[in-house]
């Protein structure tokens, strides 16, 4: 654990960081840190006086809804939007609405970054609340939402937007209607469905669903927590801001999936934002109808426009590459995400383009919000007698 000495050598840092988490610390000559927390203590946490009433009571902000840790003796695991609150469109009347998402891990993969010739890093999303970055924008969208008199939201969905939108909406105790299609995968559904959601599959594409939720919200009962909403795209901007302040700079390039194109139309403008000239690479299937990855199984990006207007470059990848890429990043790194979330990693291995460069890949979802393509693709178990002899021989 850190000492004093430590707590000095970090105060001009969590100074130059902004102010945007926070920690209740007891005032001794021994700074104390719970030990899961210490690899990110210098990124999730900041330092505010608190009264010593504040301190006995135990008590955080009133306008805190969630977010609160399990230790909440040692540290408060602090919301996205106080982390970055002078960047978001929020005010002090606002209504966080929490589930602790944010400040995910961000990866160095020596492996495969030698191999493919670059220096890489993956933005392992995955690590959000409901398993996806989509988590980034929802606890905006349904803040501000709940800010706005909403009794119920609304959207269409592959999968990781309806697990999102269901657990925020039942974290700040408003219905969440979800338009799926019904090839939607069946991990992401269940989500939904236990978190307290009306699930609706619609007989159609993504796109009808989409445009039958739009259509609905035309009506003034619910608000719409697809990308399309603003309050999604500013959310999502800060995967961006913290890859930057954890590298100490910006990289390159990023690489992400492209499905409808919302993230990618939020990292383009939290770059312009920042003034980086770095390059953002979009990687769609090249068979958006019928990818194997479902996540961005959209025929119409509803971002397109703006995608293309942004500057970022568009790649288009094969279902066998994207199943490539999937397996070798978790058998050579370790990280299991859905085949969507592999794109980029796909673009990477077929291409030079970023050859040299620093490269921070996102990996957008868990592998077990879509646990039937692992069934598919990765080997069955063998079965064999509890006999070490023919345990040694078979795995030889």
């Amino acid at each position: 654990m850190p000492n004093g000495s430590s707590y000095a050598a970090a105060k001009p840092r969590l100074r130059r960081d902004g102010g945007r988490v926070a920690m209740v610390v007891k005032q001794t000559s021994t700074f104390l840190l719970c030990a899961r927390l210490a690899r990110n203590w210098h990124r999730r946490v900041r330092f505010a006086p608190v009264s010593s009433s504040a301190r006995a009571a135990g008590r955080r902000p009133a306008h805190w809804v969630g977010a609160e840790s399990a230790t909440a003796g040692c540290a408060v695991t602090v919301p996205l939007i106080e982390r970055f609150r002078d960047r978001l469109p929020v005010t002090d009347a606002t209504p966080v609405i929490s589930l602790g998402e944010g400040s995910t891990p961000l990866l160095r993969a020596s492996r495969l970054g030698e191999r493919l010739g670059v220096d890489l890093w993956l933005k392992w999303e995955a690590s959000n609340p409901t398993a996806s970055y989509k988590d980034r924008g929802m606890t905006v969208a349904v803040s501000k939402a709940l800010e706005d008199g909403a009794r119920a939201v609304v959207c269409a969905s592959t999968g990781n937007t309806s697990a999102s939108a269901a657990a925020y909406a039942a974290r700040a105790g408003v219905q969440a209607i979800v338009l799926v299609t019904e090839s939607a995968a069946r991990g992401k559904l269940i989500q939904a469905r236990a978190l307290g959601a009306r699930v609706l599959a619609v007989r159609g594409t993504f796109d009808q669903a989409l445009d039958a939720a739009c259509r609905l919200v035309e009506r003034g009962d619910h608000v719409l927590v697809n990308s399309l909403n603003p309050n999604r795209i500013a959310g999502q901007r800060t995967a961006v801001f913290e890859i930057v302040e954890e590298l100490g700079g910006a990289p390159d390039a990023f690489v992400l999936p492209y499905g409808g194109g919302g993230n990618t139309t939020a990292y383009t403008k939290a770059t312009a934002e920042l003034g980086l000239g770095v390059s953002v690479h979009s990687v769609e299937a090249a068979d958006r109808q019928r990818t194997l990855a479902s996540a961005i199984r959209i025929e119409r990006p509803a971002h397109a426009e703006r995608v293309d207007a942004s500057g970022a470059r568009v790649h288009a990848v094969s279902d066998a590459e994207i199943v490539a890429a999937w397996l070798e990043l978790a058998r050579e790194e370790g990280l299991f995400c859905e085949p969507s979330s592999a794109a980029g990693l796909a673009f990477l291995r077929g291409s030079d383009e970023l050859r040299g460069a620093r490269v921070v890949v996102t990996i957008t979802g868990h592998g077990l919000k879509d646990p039937g393509a692992a069934d598919f693709h990765a080997p069955a178990p063998l079965v064999v007698d509890p006999d070490p002899d023919e345990i040694a021989r078979v795995t030889e």
